[in-house]
């Protein structure tokens, strides 16, 4: 095109194709762009300007549009909200809060850029304020908060903002729906995921269910702890792509479902439609992990690369760590970890120092405390832990002056159970929930049923300091006991009672939900920080390895 047939039109489509390009093509061909809009006087037009400042601030030249943003001598609304979201995205949030308060007619899109970008840096508290203080709030402006909470792991305030978006008459989009069901994964509510799923398809919101959809549809299936909804979604979608299928053998080896994991990664390699990425073998590991399969899983470890071209990433490493710590094979997992051509994370040292807890290897736990600088309360509390269990009280009081003198605090155990939509939060030793009193009651009620069955308090883990009085009490206000016994109160009889916790089940929960699954003949699933538990007559799906 010649530069005098250039006109703002002509420009403007220029400018659209310089910011569709790949990789680092925007980055060199907008600059020559703004030389030439300057060069044929293109410069009074804001429409111009606008699109330019888009350009920069979605290529992440935010500096160069706030040059053309500053320089401009007229700036309509679209020009600051342009700006607005080039720095928000940027994550330059004083400098988007500054600008948007100089805007002189906010739009929806304004407040929305704002709030968006607000979620993005992790500022939420400031974007809800915001967000309730729309004058208006339009589908868009649902959707950012929304998935701004879902991002920021606050799924139970995401879904209530859902609810609260539906009882004001917005019908959900596509975007909406991605969101809410992220949520529901999140929370572990799948009586919600449930009515979402009929809700689209009573009103036919989607032609079908394709596989972003469809993915996410049995993603909250499976991380809800329910694998046959998970595998009927699977079976029923008409297109797959790598991520449905990653997510399917994830969501089965998460659950315990290991030998059907791997048949699922047999049969994604027969379809032939889709490859393999480095999520899939996460998945395969982690069904090796959680079955035991110590052959199996060197096998693919190792063939990783070699097979499949696929670099190991540092998830490959954890959960080959992980697998061998849990079979005993402390040593050769520490050698992998000694060879890993990266530094190892928290979670590497963390698997190796869960086989460390099962094998009482205090040597080995307190050389993975030592190398992974751990700053979670949950690697010294599970130390300290070790420590009492063979003994070892002298250890316990290190663990508890390191603890204090890097101002570490333990977390305190917290699990929800969704109970007809609402979504209920219990924190241990807590007593504010409404139905407290009738909770204990059922607690009392249970604790007498089990000491029938020869029930005793697994008290080898409390701090030896406390009498074994006091450590049964602390032990019966952990929050999954809460849960469970509300679940058997406040729930539909002959239905799972689901609860999400966000530790690891100590060795005495883990019991006591096996006895309860027992006595009251119901099934009980747990997903704790590291996998699910499906409780039933007395067993439970991790052959109490974990």
């Amino acid at each position: 095109m010649k530069p005098s047939r250039l006109n703002q039109h002509s420009f403007l489509f220029l400018l659209r194709e310089a910011s569709a390009s790949a990789s680092a093509a925007p980055r060199r061909r907008l600059p020559p762009l703004h030389a030439l809009l300057v060069k044929l006087g293109l410069q009074p037009y804001a429409r111009v300007h606008n699109a330019l400042i888009q350009a920069y601030g979605a290529t992440g030249l935010v500096a160069d549009a706030r040059r053309v943003f500053d320089g401009m001598s007229h700036r309509d609304t679209v020009s600051f909200n342009s700006m607005i979201h080039g720095h928000a995205m940027s994550s330059d949030v004083g400098a988007a809060l500054r600008l948007f308060e100089r805007v002189p007619a906010p739009t929806p899109v304004t407040w929305t850029s704002m709030v968006a970008g607000l979620c993005r840096a992790g500022d939420v508290a400031v974007a809800r304020r915001l967000f309730e203080e729309m004058p208006v709030r339009d589908l868009v402006s649902w959707n950012a908060m929304i998935s701004g909470l879902v991002g920021n792991r606050r799924p139970v305030e995401a879904l209530s903002l859902f609810r609260r978006m539906m009882a004001e008459g917005f019908v959900p989009n596509r975007g909406t729906v991605l969101s809410a069901l992220a949520a529901c994964a999140g929370a572990g509510a799948l009586e919600t995921g449930k009515w979402i799923h009929a809700f689209v398809e009573k009103k036919r919101l989607f032609r079908w269910w394709d596989e972003f959809l469809g993915t996410a549809l049995l993603d909250m299936y499976a991380k809800c702890g329910a694998v046959e909804l998970a595998l009927d979604v699977f079976t029923k979608l008409r297109s797959r792509n790598t991520c449905t299928w990653n997510a399917m053998i994830n969501g089965l080896a998460m659950n315990g479902y290991s030998t059907k994991a791997l048949d699922m990664f047999r049969q994604m390699e027969l379809d032939g439609t889709v490859v393999p990425d480095g999520v899939t073998f996460v998945g395969v590991l982690l069904a090796c992990s959680h079955g035991g399969f110590v052959d199996v899983g060197r096998e693919h470890f190792y063939m990783i690369e070699k097979k499949y071209g696929i670099g190991l990433i540092l998830e490959h490493y954890a959960c080959m760590v992980d697998l061998l710590a849990r079979s005993g094979h402390l040593q050769e997992a520490h050698k992998i970890i000694a060879g890993m051509p990266m530094k190892p994370d928290a979670v590497i040292w963390r698997a190796l120092l869960g086989g460390c807890r099962l094998y009482k290897d205090v040597k080995m736990a307190e050389t993975a405390i030592s190398e992974m600088e751990a700053t979670c309360s949950g690697d010294h509390v599970l130390l300290s832990n070790l420590y009492a269990a063979v003994g070892r009280w002298s250890g316990v009081e290190d663990v508890r002056r390191i603890m204090r003198s890097k101002g570490i605090e333990k977390i305190p155990g917290c699990s929800s159970i969704e109970i007809n939509g609402s979504i209920h939060e219990f924190i241990s030793g807590d007593k504010s929930h409404p139905s407290y009193n009738d909770i204990h009651a059922k607690l009392a009620e249970i604790s007498a049923r089990m000491q029938q069955q020869g029930y005793v308090t697994e008290t080898a883990e409390v701090f030896y300091d406390v009498e074994e009085e006091e450590k049964e009490q602390a032990l019966g206000h952990h929050s999954e006991k809460l849960a469970i016994a509300f679940g058997l109160i406040g729930g539909p009889p002959n239905v799972a009672i689901r609860i999400v916790k966000n530790l690891r089940f100590c060795a005495d929960c883990h019991k006591f939900a096996k006895l309860v699954s027992q006595i009251y003949h119901r099934e009980i699933v747990v997903r704790d920080r590291a996998r699910f538990h499906h409780f039933r007559e007395g067993a439970c799906s991790c052959n109490d390895f974990w």
